[in-house]
């Protein structure tokens, strides 16, 4: 993957977990990297710090996913920071909260939708002149196991708006295919992060690990191998419209 060498590469979602782990592994194949956060500022600028250590260059860029002018600037700032983006990483999400549907309300249906699908969207619409304008490179979504089985006690609504996700994922692979975009997605299972110190209790994940074939829970650096197979041109080349799942064997589709 010495291809990565020099690509800038920004991430959503990056100042903990899934999206810290990918942030430092990019940096550690020589890759520039926008780490953005929303309200983890001190989280970001310590992964960014990180990300620095290993000689390559790397910002930190703040917005909350639901607001279009905010994640348009972001955009633009890591573009002023590195002169293009050559791989989107859409890792920005949350389960808001569990809640049954029968309680749901239309304010965390639109928070739910709003930060997991609508972002992905918006993300990749300000980010499509500068990867055009470069030769075409590489969106990577993040999807989850909750996509293909539904989710968790009270999370349909997450499940739902991944579903979103890995279906939007393929249109915008054939969409973008003549511009030399791949877009891939990379679905976690149970991955033992923020997410889950905050969403589940121990019994869940106590239940969870136990449909795992593999027996454990996994890491956040456990889908970073994903994220740098699909952003490697030399890897991936005649990769696009794809769903890697990193899950222990919970989910074989």
């Amino acid at each position: 993957m010495h291809d990565l060498k020099g690509k800038s590469i920004l991430i959503t979602g990056a100042s903990t977990g899934i999206g810290a782990a990918a942030a430092r592994a990019f940096g550690r194949y020589g890759a520039n990297v926008a780490v953005h956060y929303n309200s983890s500022k001190d989280q970001a600028e310590e992964v960014a710090k990180d990300v620095r250590a290993l000689g390559v260059s790397a910002i930190t860029v703040g917005a909350d996913v639901r607001d279009s002018k905010a994640i348009a600037a972001v955009v633009a700032q890591t573009v002023d920071a590195f002169g293009k983006i050559d791989v989107l990483i859409n890792n920005a999400g949350s389960l808001v909260k569990r809640e049954p549907l029968e309680s749901a309300t239309d304010e965390l249906f639109d928070d739910v939708i709003n930060i997991n699908a609508r972002s992905v969207v918006v993300f990749t619409r300000a980010a499509l002149p500068s990867l055009r304008s470069g030769g075409g490179g590489s969106i990577i979504n993040v999807t989850s196991v909750a996509a293909r089985n539904g989710g968790g006690p009270g999370a349909l609504l997450y499940a739902a708006s991944k579903g979103f996700v890995s279906t939007i994922t393929k249109g915008m692979a054939k969409e973008f295919a003549a511009d030399r975009i791949r877009v891939n997605a990379v679905a976690p299972g149970v991955i033992g992060t923020p997410f889950h110190d905050r969403f589940s209790t121990p019994e869940q994940l106590e239940g969870f690990r136990k449909s795992i074939p593999m027996g454990y829970i996994g890491e956040a650096d456990d889908c970073s191998g994903a994220f740098l197979y699909l952003a490697s041109e030399a890897m991936s080349r005649y990769v696009t419209g794809q769903i890697i799942d990193v899950n222990g064997g919970q989910l074989m589709p």
